[in-house]
């Protein structure tokens, strides 16, 4: 047995050994790089512009409902919204000290484009529209490549010479194989590797290019016409009700789509025609590749796909650019301009707001960091959710009139709870070690928090297993337990001995705010009256701010 002052001794050096390592942590990363000449792209006269019509137009449906719009929110609170909305998380420590160095009339869109030259803003973008693409399912294990089409599609999104026409184009047109051409995974998901001859699915794949790109939802007219009148489109100023024709002619387009013989080629076209028996008739039929409004931007040349996809895309098609639009918006507020997401009436009027923004896109090369900044910048995204002068109504979040108060989406809660527990932004200058160990916690914490699916956008009342997993889940207490080289509470107990300051960066790690004079004043108690180390007590104060509502709402 070792004597006392040895033992004593050795966990002094341990201490000191585990310090260093958290200090060197700190000292090694590389400084937030400023993005440069960031305030050109909102100088831009046309940007401006169009962001004063934008607000304009907002203002005046509040008018017409009555009501005064609520106030703006405090800068900090508008980074928390914005680093959650392009990077799935809230604000680390770190960035909240940078962020807190700009000049303050500058301070968000400078965060705004920090986080856009951010290989986690693609990353994470590309994931929800992977998502609205190809759904959630795994796909056939031999044909698709669901990682292969994420990481081409990030690297797409951080590409400013890449519109995002030109993504959708590829996506629907693209031939050859799955693991060197990524894009055509939007096509092999819908294969059935057991088939003798492995064709893509038209039914599906027109379903999923009428969702993701189009903003609408004819799937039911597969089966029949639409004796409800819900679906309607508008051809040369005249109301069609939609029919099957309008489905299957969609599906058409598909029908030629094939994995090669031999398969190295990956996917081909072949000219099979695709052939279906209406509702009512008696055998099957040849259906010609059709569009089911705005015939006349439809190419009469060129490959059944490559034909769509210009369709799709063509700078004059509204739907497109509304789709994207209502999407980002989404995925900024948690709430789109159109409920639900994926389905925008071409028969009868939109918001003002979404046709603003979708001529904007379409006449800016489809450029999605422009309609990122478009959407961040306007009154609507910096209001606050709350009034000091009155009443929240329903009526208000309908108007924008205050940024809507939603609950965070799975994979943001997952974000969020991660980053809270470091003082450091988890991204790509982390460790190896830390980024594999965060990935492992995020997926595990997803698999037990649950998945909204692809209508990620339905909000779902928090359940009572949802409320104990962050209550007793493994990342919770792995993160604000006693562990001074991983957990940001642990570090914050060591190397800041004043309570009320401690106190401050808990706040600000987990609710991205600082505590009010009441809530400090409730915590430094708990300090004086803590009867465990202060480590644990500083664990404890972070676990009780992630349990709280407002760390799991966008507000």
């Amino acid at each position: 047995m070792y004597p006392f002052w040895l033992r004593s001794l050795g966990v002094v050096l341990v201490g000191v050994t585990m310090a260093s390592a958290a200090i060197m942590t700190l000292q090694q990363r590389p400084a937030i790089k400023s993005p440069e000449l960031y305030q050109q792209h909102y100088a831009d006269d046309s940007f401006q512009a169009t962001l004063q019509e934008l607000n304009g137009s907002i203002s005046s449906s509040i008018a017409s409902a009555h009501i005064e719009p609520v106030q703006r929110a405090d800068n900090l609170t508008v980074a928390r919204r914005l680093s959650l909305g392009l990077i799935g998380s809230g604000m680390s420590l770190e960035e909240i000290r940078a962020f807190e160095l700009v000049e303050s009339n500058e301070q968000l869109n400078w965060w705004t484009d920090v986080l856009l030259a951010d290989p986690r803003w693609s990353d994470y973008f590309s994931q929800r529209f992977v998502r609205a693409a190809v759904g959630t399912d795994n796909g056939p294990f031999l044909l698709f490549r669901r990682r292969k089409l994420n990481t081409w599609l990030a690297e797409q999104l951080a590409n400013d010479d890449v519109g995002f026409d030109e993504i959708v184009r590829d996506m629907i047109s693209a031939q050859g194989l799955w693991t060197d051409t990524p894009a055509v995974n939007f096509v092999t998901a819908t294969m059935d590797e057991g088939a003798e001859r492995r064709r893509s699915d038209p039914i599906r794949l027109a379903g999923r290019t009428a969702r993701a790109f189009l903003a609408q939802r004819i799937d039911c007219v597969q089966c029949h016409d639409d004796f409800l009148g819900t679906i309607n489109f508008v051809t040369d100023a005249r109301i069609e009700p939609g029919v099957q024709q309008h489905f299957h002619g969609l599906a058409a387009f598909y029908a030629g789509t094939v994995v090669a013989d031999p398969p190295f080629r990956g996917i081909i076209e072949d000219g099979r025609p695709y052939r279906f028996q209406f509702l009512g008739e008696e055998e099957e039929e040849v259906v010609e590749p059709q569009v089911p409004f705005s015939q006349e931007l439809l190419p009469k040349d060129g490959k059944s796909r490559e034909r769509l996809a210009s369709w799709v895309t063509n700078p004059e098609n509204l739907a497109f650019s509304r789709a994207i639009v209502n999407r980002v918006w989404a995925l900024m507020f948690s709430k789109p301009l159109v409920e639900p997401v994926d389905s925008i009436p071409l028969d009868r009027p939109v918001p003002e707001a979404l046709d603003i923004l979708a001529r904007d896109f379409s006449g800016h090369g489809f450029d999605i960091k422009r309609l990122i900044r478009l959407v961040t910048a306007s009154d609507a995204f910096r209001r606050d959710s709350r009034s000091f002068h009155e009443e929240i109504t329903e009526a208000h979040e309908l108007t924008w009139a205050a940024f809507p108060v939603t609950q965070l989406r799975p994979d943001q809660v997952a974000g969020a709870l991660l980053q809270a527990c470091k003082l450091t932004a988890i991204d790509d200058t982390s460790s190896i070690f830390t980024q594999l160990r965060v990935f492992g916690d995020g997926r595990d914490f997803l698999k037990r928090f649950g998945d909204r699916g692809e209508d990620e956008f339905e909000g779902d009342a928090v359940t009572i297993p949802q409320r104990l997993l962050l209550m007793n889940g493994k990342q919770v207490r792995e993160g604000t337990k006693v562990d001074l080289v991983n957990n940001a509470s642990s570090r914050i107990a060591t190397m800041i001995p004043d309570d009320e300051r401690a106190i401050e960066i808990s706040f600000l790690c987990t609710l991205n705010r600082r505590p009010t004079d009441a809530e400090s004043r409730i915590f430094k108690e708990y300090f004086g009256a803590s009867q465990v180390n202060r480590s644990q007590t500083m664990g404890d104060i972070f676990w009780t701010l992630i349990n709280t509502t407002e760390f799991s709402w966008n507000h």
